[in-house]
């Protein structure tokens, strides 16, 4: 099983990042997949999760409106389109995939928000 994310980076305030995580070694389409993120001493905060069908979707409040959680079950990857990034946005970004009891986590991908 393997999760991995790219797209994260530095970008200055109010600018957009897409984060991608391609999955491999599990049925990727019968999970729900999340991602969520972690800043410097805070907890693990939930962003965005998406159906296995890619039927519906939530969202952490602090991202609702700037943030857009999609997935291609024939690519096995899920995606994160962040716009209007603010600095409190700034942390390490992961995906996860979870279908009952069983959940993965990917290595996660930095995102730092600064002028």
């Amino acid at each position: 099983v393997q999760l991995v994310e790219s797209g994260g980076g530095l970008v200055q305030p109010g600018g957009s990042l897409r984060l991608s995580c391609a999955a491999s070694g599990f049925t990727f389409s019968s999970y729900v997949m999340s991602w969520y993120r972690q800043a410097p001493g805070k907890d693990r905060e939930l962003v965005a999760t998406i159906a296995s069908t890619g039927g519906s979707s939530n969202y952490g409040d602090s991202v609702k409106g700037r943030f857009t959680i999609s997935r291609d079950n024939a690519k096995n990857t899920v995606y994160l389109q962040m716009n209007s990034l603010k600095p409190e946005d700034t942390a390490v970004y992961y995906c996860s995939a979870v279908r009952f009891a069983s959940r993965h986590w990917g290595q996660g991908t930095q995102v730092t928000v600064s002028s």
